[in-house]
């Protein structure tokens, strides 16, 4: 099943790079109280990822700032060394956007923005998508319907919806 707009986030443990190497992010106490901006995508140096998506929260995070959003965190089905060399490349980590490793794709599975493309290289990867999450419930929903567009899930639409 698919999250949707009033639903819960389901508990995961997600992984960010910090200074002695990989550590687990307990996604709870991350959005627990907290107005928090997530976006999720392909994957890390793709194309449309690198080039739209993440500049569009880089773009827009002082305005987020300005509405209350506590924090932006992007997810990859990436491991946490390539989310760390990403946000780097990207300058979204200069940025003080959060990057988190979804390695298993366990997240991405429990809500169901999961999908294959083989061709492309691309397995068990994330879906693309935004949404705005307050003390752990989605209250806005912007799911792509192709991986390749960045369209509703860039953040000028997340944030006129906010």
């Amino acid at each position: 099943m698919t999250i949707s707009t009033g639903a819960k986030l389901p508990d995961a443990t997600l992984v960010k790079m910090g200074e002695k190497g990989p550590e687990a992010v307990a996604l709870a106490d991350k959005l627990k109280g907290r107005k928090v901006a997530l976006f999720a995508v392909p994957g890390a140096f793709t194309p449309t990822c690198h080039s739209a998506h993440v500049p569009s929260f880089i773009r827009t995070k002082d305005q987020f700032a300005a509405k209350g959003v506590d924090e932006i965190i992007c997810i990859s089905v990436n491991d946490p060394f390539v989310m760390k060399a990403w946000g780097e490349a990207t300058g979204a980590t200069a940025a003080g956007i959060t990057m988190l490793s979804d390695a298993s794709s366990d997240f991405t599975k429990a809500i169901g923005m999961d999908f294959d493309a083989p061709p492309a290289g691309l397995v068990a990867r994330s879906k693309r998508y935004a949404m705005l999450v307050e003390d752990g419930v989605v209250t806005v929903f912007h799911p792509e319907e192709s991986p390749g567009m960045c369209e509703i899930s860039g953040g000028e639409a997340l944030l006129a919806a906010i």
